[in-house]
């Protein structure tokens, strides 16, 4: 149970705070329960399709594209591909956060990710149209320009103080011929159970490994199951995690 507790304790704090609320005020407990709603009712909409998205630059996007597009060698090319992708970009901002993390993984520089960051909260194309309805399109020109240059600048800053080992993740050392399934991607579709039923079980809407002894080479079951994941959540290799930050992940992929 302590143990539990130590793995949500920011959960467990709000939930503290709200049982103080509502002893202390029951009508400002009662109208931050409707706002907090609100928010989980948007993010249970949301959150889905950024997973799915996620999953996809994962599954079909090459690093070696990442890395020429948005990483520390893209040029100017990369901040721009970085601007265009954040204004063109639909939903809230913390839709964002895994987006990047994603890309970041995925070879994107820190200074490119502070952009597309910057671009999704201030200047998305939606924004831009009805502040130029409202406050002209002189003001919405000034103030994008002005933005624009203070998003390059503070994503150059960014870059130089904050370095990918100061970034939280998880360390994973993954021993080969062993079964590996991503849950954070897993959609619980069934489809491994169906192909390789002695290695995979759905339970809770999740796919389980029952059985992570594939002996020497991968069984044919086992990477056809991993083919035809539609979230890209089956990998060969057993995780170890640990609590370093920014452990390189070495992962066997068939």
């Amino acid at each position: 149970m302590m143990e539990k507790f130590k793995k949500n304790k920011f959960l467990v704090f709000v939930v503290l705070i709200y049982l103080v609320l509502f002893i202390t005020s029951t009508e400002k407990a009662v109208l931050s329960v409707k706002n907090s709603g609100y928010y989980i009712k948007e993010m249970l909409m949301i959150m889905p399709v950024v997973f799915l998205l996620t999953s996809l630059i994962e599954a079909w996007v090459p690093k070696k594209v990442i890395m020429e597009n948005l990483g520390d060698e893209s040029g100017l090319k990369g901040p721009l591909i970085s601007i265009l992708f954040g204004s063109v970009s639909a939903g809230p901002i913390y839709a964002a956060f895994p987006v990047c993390k994603t890309l970041l993984k995925k070879g994107a520089s820190i200074s490119n990710i502070v952009v597309i960051l910057s671009a999704w909260a201030v200047i998305k194309v939606p924004m831009l149209a009805n502040e130029a309805k409202f406050l002209s399109p002189k003001f919405m020109a000034t103030r994008w320009i002005l933005t624009t240059i203070s998003i390059l600048i503070m994503g150059y800053i960014i870059s130089k103080v904050v370095k990918r080992e100061d970034i939280p993740m998880e360390g994973e050392e993954i021993e080969e011929d062993t079964i590996l399934i991503k849950e954070e991607y897993c959609i619980g579709c069934g489809i491994c159970e169906k192909l390789a039923s002695e290695y995979f079980r759905v339970e809770n809407k999740k796919a389980i490994v029952i059985n992570n002894n594939i002996g020497n080479g991968v069984e044919n079951k086992v990477q056809k199951a991993k083919e035809k994941c539609p979230a890209n959540a089956i990998q060969i290799g057993t995780v170890k995690r640990t609590k370093e930050k920014h452990s390189a992940k070495t992962i066997k992929e068939v």
